[in-house]
């Protein structure tokens, strides 16, 4: 089963990666539950000025990274409670079925 996951992303002031949210689900998962990970898209934070650098009010600002994942066959319930306690998901969809939404 595939799914689609929107980790949630904390930019530095350039705007780029302060942490790794795929990261925090990885801790959570054994070796046998993904089968494959592919990062699809990053999106960075819309508060970057012509400066480049992120204002100090708009430092709360997130940024998300769109991943895919390939779960093992019997493993999904066991994925979908990682992505619940992770705290880095923002919403995540099953690709391959008729449509697994949550966290939204």
């Amino acid at each position: 089963m595939k799914y689609r996951v929107v980790f949630r992303e904390r930019p530095n002031q350039q705007g780029e990666k302060a942490d790794d949210p795929a990261s925090f689900l990885d801790t959570q998962l054994d070796d046998e539950t993904v089968l494959d990970a592919v990062r699809v898209e990053r999106t960075g934070p819309e508060s970057l000025h012509s400066s480049d650098i992120l204002e100090e009010d708009d430092a709360f600002l997130l940024a998300s990274e769109v991943w895919e994942y390939d779960v093992a066959e019997g493993k999904e319930q066991e994925f979908k409670d990682a992505l619940k306690n992770s705290g880095m998901v923002m919403e995540y969809e099953a690709l391959e079925s008729s449509g697994d939404l949550g966290l939204s």
